[in-house]
């Protein structure tokens, strides 16, 4: 009895262990498989980076258009609101480029001539920010369009080495096509899970971004009228309430009647 456990003990550590998982198939796909891998996760690293990076940009920008109504318009003129802006913002560029325009804008004797001058110079400003803001989303478009068609090829590699390796062997076994194939689905699947994320942070980023925008729009055009009115056309701004020092006093207890 005990001879007979020990041959099927035996036998049991001399049959070949089937081997699938991620990593095995990363092994059967060879050099290639592990570049299309790590050109995905390079995809994957800069699309993350680039959403998270835009996104604090953005709300920065969003946080700092309180300021433009809160102080800007509230003061006397121009350059004193300016000052009032954070540096290095897209409104305190703006207002600063309009202050630059509005100083050549006395130069010029046409007064059509200086109202187009204005007009295209705070364009260029909102053009630039546009630009700026805009930067790294082409990274996301490419990311979203090619990332899985690079799956796409690592699909293809491993179908065709599923069918070498059924060539070789002259039969169709499992052990032999499963790899390959198992390797040709991970490709696949990586492909999608770097290429959706990017597609999405791409057209929220862009919505955002045409949000912001518009603001920037306005802001320029109430700064153009600002100007051209010589300050007697400008938003109106809503004065916070103002809280009382003391609180209301409580109305005084009712005297009690006498009793007859």
């Amino acid at each position: 009895m005990n001879l007979y456990y020990l041959t099927a003990a035996a036998a049991e550590a001399e049959a070949p262990v089937n081997e699938f998982g991620f990593m095995k198939a990363m092994e059967e796909g060879g050099p290639v498989a592990w570049s299309i891998l790590a050109v995905m996760v390079i995809m994957s690293v800069g699309s993350f980076y680039i959403l998270f990076t835009k996104l604090f940009e953005q709300n920065k920008v969003m946080r700092q258009y309180k300021s433009v109504h809160g102080s800007f318009w509230r003061a006397a003129s121009l350059k004193e609101g300016a000052t009032k802006l954070e540096k290095n913002s897209a409104w305190r560029q703006v207002a600063d480029d309009a202050i630059i325009a509005q100083e050549k804008h006395g130069k010029m004797t046409d007064q059509l001539e200086a109202h187009d001058y204005m007009h295209g110079s705070l364009q260029r400003s909102e053009d630039s920010i546009n630009s700026a803001l805009s930067g790294g989303l082409s990274f996301l478009a490419s990311v979203g369009a090619t990332a899985p068609f690079i799956g796409l090829l690592g699909t293809v590699i491993g179908i065709y080495r599923a069918l070498i390796n059924i060539g070789i062997e002259g039969s169709a076994s499992i052990d032999k096509v499963a790899g390959p194939v198992g390797e040709a689905l991970i490709m696949t699947a990586i492909g999608l899970l770097v290429a959706v994320p990017a597609v999405l942070a791409f057209n929220w980023l862009q919505a955002r971004n045409r949000r912001i925008s518009e603001l920037l729009n306005s802001f320029s055009t109430d700064i153009l009228a600002y100007i051209s009115s010589d300050g007697a056309v400008k938003p109106a701004v809503t004065a916070a309430p103002a809280r009382s020092a003391k609180p209301a006093a409580k109305p005084a207890a009712a005297a009690p009647t006498a009793k007859k």
